[in-house]
C-alpha cells in the first residue's frame, strides 16, 4: 500500500504536529452567576460544582478563573427584587452593575461580558415586557437597550443580548453609539433555540417562566435556514460576534453560520450539557475528562472561535496536561 493514514498517528509528537483543530485558553469563556446579598457562595443543585456568588464573594471565583488561565467571563445576575418592568436589570446599583465595578477593581485584566436579557429580572420570568400574556417586542427593545448601556457604563467590555427579540441588536448598537461607546462589541445570541437543555440554568438563575413557554421568541429546533436569517439580520444591525446556543446538538448550525458570515462564531455549551456529563460521570458510566475534551473539540472542529462552558477551568487544566490543545 502506498497510502497509509496510520503513518501520521505513530507518536504523540507527530499527532500533535498534524492536528487539524487547535484550541487554547484564550478561546474559553466562563459563565458566572452573581446574586444579591452578602457572604453567598451556594452550590446550584442541578449543576454540581457551579455556584451562585454574592458580589462580595465574586473575587474568589475570579481568582480561580485567572489562576486557571481563563481570561473571559460571562456574568448573569440574580436580583433580590423582581417586577414586571425588570427595573433591576438597568438599575445603577443592580447586582450586575455592582458586580462589574467590583470585578474591574479587583481583576481588571479579565474580560467581562454580560448577558443582556430580562428573564432573571421580571416577576413573570419572560424575556420581555408583557401585553396580556404575550411578550411585546418593541417596548422590550427600549428596556434591553437601557440594560446594555447600564452594563457598559458599569464596566462591561462586551454585551451579549440573549432575549431573541427582533431588532434588539440595532437598538443596543444605537444607544451605545449615542453614548460614545462605539468601540464596545455586541455578541448576539442570534441562533438561540427553544431547548430542553436550558432547564438547569433556569434553576440557577431563578428564571423559569411563570406561565407558558418561550417558543414565540426562541427558535424552533426543527429549523436551520431560519437561523441563518437571524444571523444575517443581526450582522446588518451591527453584531460583532454570532452565538449559537446550545452547542452540542447544534454543531451543524455552527458550520452553516461560519459559511454564511465572516463574523466570529461562538457556541454556548449550556447547563443541560454540563449536567448530563456530571450525572453520567457521577454514576461511573463515562470518563468525565474524556467527554469534556471531546465535546469541546467537536465545537472547535465545527468552527467556533469562542466557547462558553461551565468546564472552562477544567479545560484549561486539560490543556496544561496536554490532553487537549
Amino acid at each position: 500500500m502506498i497510502k497509509r493514514p496510520r503513518r501520521l498517528r505513530g507518536s504523540e509528537n507527530l499527532r500533535k504536529m498534524v492536528r487539524e483543530t487547535r484550541v487554547d485558553k484564550a478561546s474559553l469563556i466562563y459563565p458566572i452567576f452573581v446574586k444579591d446579598g452578602s457572604g453567598i457562595k451556594e452550590e446550584i443543585p442541578s449543576m454540581e460544582g457551579q455556584y451562585r456568588y454574592s458580589v462580595d464573594r465574586l473575587s474568589y471565583a475570579l481568582e480561580e478563573i485567572r489562576e486557571a488561565g481563563v481570561r473571559a467571563v460571562m456574568l448573569f445576575g440574580i436580583p433580590e427584587h423582581k417586577d414586571e418592568q425588570a427595573s433591576q436589570a438597568y438599575a445603577a446599583d443592580g447586582v450586575i452593575q455592582r458586580a462589574l465595578r467590583e470585578a474591574k477593581r479587583t481583576f481588571p485584566e479579565l474580560y467581562y461580558i454580560t448577558d443582556v436579557c430580562l428573564c432573571e429580572y421580571t416577576s413573570h420570568g419572560h424575556c420581555g415586557m408583557l401585553c396580556g400574556q404575550e411578550v411585546d417586542n418593541d417596548p422590550t427593545l427600549r428596556v434591553l437597550a437601557k440594560t446594555a448601556l447600564s452594563h457598559v457604563q458599569a464596566g462591561a467590555d462586551m454585551v451579549a443580548p440573549s432575549d431573541m427579540m427582533d431588532g434588539r441588536v440595532a437598538a443596543i448598537r444605537q444607544i451605545l453609539d449615542e453614548n460614545q461607546f462605539t468601540g464596545t462589541p455586541i455578541m448576539s445570541y442570534a441562533v438561540k433555540y427553544a431547548s430542553g437543555f436550558y432547564a438547569p440554568f433556569r434553576d440557577a438563575a431563578d428564571s423559569a417562566p411563570a406561565f407558558g413557554n418561550r417558543r414565540s421568541y426562541q427558535m424552533d429546533y426543527h429549523n436551520s435556514r431560519e437561523g441563518i436569517k437571524e444571523v444575517l439580520l443581526d450582522e446588518e444591525e451591527g453584531a460583532d460576534i454570532i452565538m449559537v446556543k446550545p452547542a452540542l446538538s447544534y454543531l451543524d448550525m455552527v458550520v452553516k453560520v461560519k459559511e454564511a458570515t465572516n463574523l466570529p462564531v461562538a457556541a454556548y455549551s449550556v447547563s443541560g450539557e454540563y449536567a448530563m456529563i456530571k450525572a453520567a460521570a457521577g454514576k461511573g458510566w463515562i470518563d468525565e475528562r474524556s467527554i469534556v475534551c471531546e465535546t469541546a473539540v467537536a465545537a472547535f472542529r465545527a468552527g467556533v472561535h469562542s466557547y462558553l462552558t461551565y468546564y472552562a477551568k477544567e479545560l484549561a487544566g486539560y490543556m496544561d496536561e496536554g490532553l487537549i490543545g
